[in-house]
């Protein structure tokens, strides 16, 4: 055999395991990055699981509606700029959807994963938090809580292209008990 044959095989047998090797680092990033999402979903789920900020989420779901009718609250608001010692839960939930934004913006989370699991959450939290937002927005000229209003833009873009929810067209339900009289009585006031 010729010594440039030699060459010849002897370069694509190099080229082989270069390739071999990008294609093992890829895999390996890939996994990587599963780990890293995993491992945030877990602390997320645990986050969202916790006493603390189910009282939080209770307290802007229930309640922040409620006392921003207040005037009072409304003025310090408006006079401050900032959150008033009582309203501490507000800044828990929205700090906590904004970093959410954040992983799900630079891609640490998979954004139709996260919708998948916080939507609900995410809107019904912006929802109530917005008329807070819009005016220290306002008062200190600064865009606030940015990621967890993109969070709420992609969650209410996810609510909008699923409607009918998330389970397969076409596959099989579960059989299901028939209603209780008092749901029935329930749909038939309503």
């Amino acid at each position: 055999m010729s010594p440039d044959w030699l060459t010849a095989i002897g370069t694509l047998g190099t080229f082989v395991v270069i390739a071999a090797s990008a294609v093992a680092a890829l895999m390996q990033l890939r996994h990587m990055r599963s780990g890293n999402q995993i491992a945030a979903l877990t602390e997320i789920r645990e986050t969202i699981e916790s006493q603390e900020f189910q009282a939080a989420f209770a307290f802007v779901i229930d309640e922040l509606p409620e006392r921003l009718k207040e005037s009072g609250v409304r003025s310090s608001l408006s006079t401050s700029g900032r959150l008033l010692p009582g309203l501490g839960q507000v800044r828990l939930v929205a700090n906590f959807f904004t970093n959410i934004g954040l992983l799900v913006r630079t891609g640490v989370i998979d954004r139709q994963l996260a919708c998948n699991l916080w939507h609900d959450h995410v809107l019904r939290s912006w929802e109530a938090i917005v008329p807070v937002v819009v005016n220290i927005r306002a008062l200190r000229n600064e865009d606030m809580w940015q990621n967890f209003e993109y969070f709420a833009v992609l969650s209410k873009q996810w609510v909008d292209s699923h409607p009918r929810g998330v389970y397969p067209r076409g596959a099989a339900r579960m059989p299901t008990p028939e209603l209780w009289p008092e749901t029935k009585e329930t749909l038939s006031v309503s």
